[in-house]
């Protein structure tokens, strides 16, 4: 497929470069078409029938879609349907740190993102508390959505970093970032996920209290 850049040093020039961009858009409005399609299907079969009873197959055809193409949109298998590619997951966070208001700190910066997610939200629609509650009563779905996160790690710590005027490598950098990461799996499984992940962040930032 051709890229913008491609496009914009077409040495062509004129017509050529008008044609392409149309054409390109079309082709990434029918992907994300499927992929939404993919993922209503997934979401419908997976909470009429548990998550362990539905089959690839039987997605692709709920969707009308060849089990090839499926698995061309959604490498990953089953599991990844109901998710993005956690690319905005990412960009969210790294936005939470290199842009929240004067006088914020880090810590609360990411409090705030997570929590307008998940099970964390406070008036969420009936169909997102289903969708939520599939997800963290499904082991599956758990550990993938915990991978999303953690896939972040990178980038958050650059973040962090660069805010805290340290190295991407410190330890305490590091070591910060991976706990906020753990936060969505380890307190959304909780009886109750808000004051669950409020108390993970209460300890984050007065540390650990003495005897």
């Amino acid at each position: 497929m051709t890229t913008q850049g491609e496009v914009a040093a077409d040495p062509g020039g004129g017509s050529g470069r008008d044609a392409a961009a149309p054409a390109q858009g079309r082709r990434e409005r029918k992907k994300a078409q499927t992929r939404q399609a993919l993922a209503d299907a997934a979401l419908r079969l997976f909470t009429e029938r548990g998550y362990d009873q539905v089959t690839v197959a039987q997605i692709a055809e709920e969707a009308d879609v060849a089990v090839a193409t499926l698995f061309k949109h959604v490498p990953d298998g089953k599991e990844a349907l109901i998710f993005d590619d956690g690319v905005e997951r990412r960009e969210g966070l790294v936005a939470a740190v290199r842009e929240r208001p004067e006088g914020r700190s880090i810590i609360a910066a990411l409090r705030a993102f997570i929590s307008g997610r998940g099970p964390f939200m406070a008036e969420p629609t009936p169909e997102f508390r289903r969708r939520t509650a599939l997800i963290t009563g499904t082991p599956a779905l758990a550990d993938y959505s915990r991978k999303l996160w953690v896939a972040s790690e990178d980038a958050l710590a650059e973040a962090v970093a660069a805010e805290a005027g340290r190295t991407a490598d410190d330890m305490t950098v590091r070591a910060l970032v991976r706990y906020v990461l753990e936060v969505p799996d380890l307190a959304g499984r909780a009886s109750d996920p808000r004051a669950a992940m409020d108390a993970v962040f209460d300890l984050l930032e007065a540390g650990w209290p003495g005897p």
